[in-house]
Formats: C-alpha cells, structure tokens, sequence
C-alpha cells in the first residue's frame, strides 16, 4: 500500500489508542460508555464500508478530531475537562463551557461527512442546495442527539446528569442546537475548496 492509502489506518490504531487511555479510570463509567458510543458505533461502520466507500483523509482527520473530543468528555465528564477549566478561569466564564466545543465539533464534523455522501451519492453539485441540506442534515443530528440524551435520562435517571452536563443551564438544548448550526456553517465556508480539492484525487 502506498504511503498515502495507509493514513486512515494510521488514524485509526491513533483512535483506539486514545480510546483505551480515555477508558482507564474514568470519573464515571457509565457517562464514559454514553459518550464514547458513537465511536464504538461508528469505527465497524468506517471499517465495513472502507473498501467500497473510502473517504477523503480530509474527513478521516476531522472524525479523529471529533472522537478525541467525545473521548475527553468521556474520560473526565464534559463539564470537569481540564481544558474548560482553564478557559473558565482565563475569561471568567461562570460554567464549564468544554461542552459547547463539543457542540460546535458536532455540527462541524457532520457537515463535511454529509457534503462527501451528497456529493458523491446523489445528483447535488456545489451550491446552495449542497450547503443547505447538509446544514440541514447536522441540525437534524443535533436535534435528535438532545433527544437521545433526553431519553436516556428518562431512563437512567439520575446516572445520566453528568451525561446530560447542562449545569444548571436552562437554555443548555438551545446553545447545543445553535453551536452545532455555527459549526456547520464554518466548516463548509472554510472547508469546502480543500474537501472539492480531495475528492477529486480521491475519483
């Protein structure tokens, strides 16, 4: 395999490494497992699909971005990340904001995954409609992840805060939703002349 072709591979003995670190010691468990999920769902997805439906490296690198985000929160529970902590700190933020980066991330990511499936199996081309729909798409994401999130409370009760992590915040689903909306936006206004150019090595 040239050098070129084994980058995704790469990319994923770096997720499961990260992965199996996120999952030593975590400060719980079951938020954890909640979190990581869609990367456990997600890599068999890559992996089964990899021969006939390979993606961009663009999109590889931007999904490694995203489950090293998930693995994170997961580790330490979104709203007890170092990382959020010190921007709490530096700019006198009254809350753990490292969830919103998540947020954003969900909308961001998502955005050039749908941009490559539209692109390449549907009739759209680059335009408005393309950049609608897949803004569309990631919203849809958002919205039916707060209700995942939703359900899983209603569930598991109380197990599920540190999953749910609105601390305290009663206009937490609409930051969720509204970042995930910017995100969308930015990555295909600045993306989407790198993604063309990839797609085009990659037909």
């Amino acid at each position: 395999m040239r050098a070129r072709s084994r980058e995704p591979l790469y990319l994923l003995g770096i997720c499961l490494l990260l992965l199996v670190a996120s999952g030593i010691h975590p400060y719980d468990r079951f938020t954890w497992i909640l979190e990581v999920a869609p990367i456990l769902i997600g890599v068999p997805i890559l992996l089964a699909t990899y021969s006939r439906f390979r993606l961009t490296d663009l999109l590889y690198r931007l999904l490694l971005v995203h489950a090293a985000i998930l693995m994170l929160g997961g580790h330490y529970t979104y709203a007890r990340v170092p990382l959020g902590f010190w921007a709490q700190e530096l700019f006198g933020f009254a809350r753990n904001h490292y969830d919103r980066i998540g947020h954003l991330a969900q909308g961001f990511i998502p955005a050039i995954l749908a941009r490559e499936v539209l692109l390449r199996r549907s009739l759209l081309r680059q335009g408005a409609w393309l950049f609608f729909l897949a803004t569309s798409v990631c919203l849809a994401f958002s919205a039916f992840y707060e209700l995942i999130e939703w359900w899983t409370a209603a569930a598991t009760g109380e197990g599920a805060t540190a999953f749910l992590g609105t601390q305290g915040d009663p206009w937490d689903t609409q930051w969720d939703m509204f970042l995930a909306l910017i995100g969308s936006i930015a990555a295909q206004l600045t993306l989407a002349r790198w993604h063309d150019r990839q797609l085009s090595r990659l037909a």
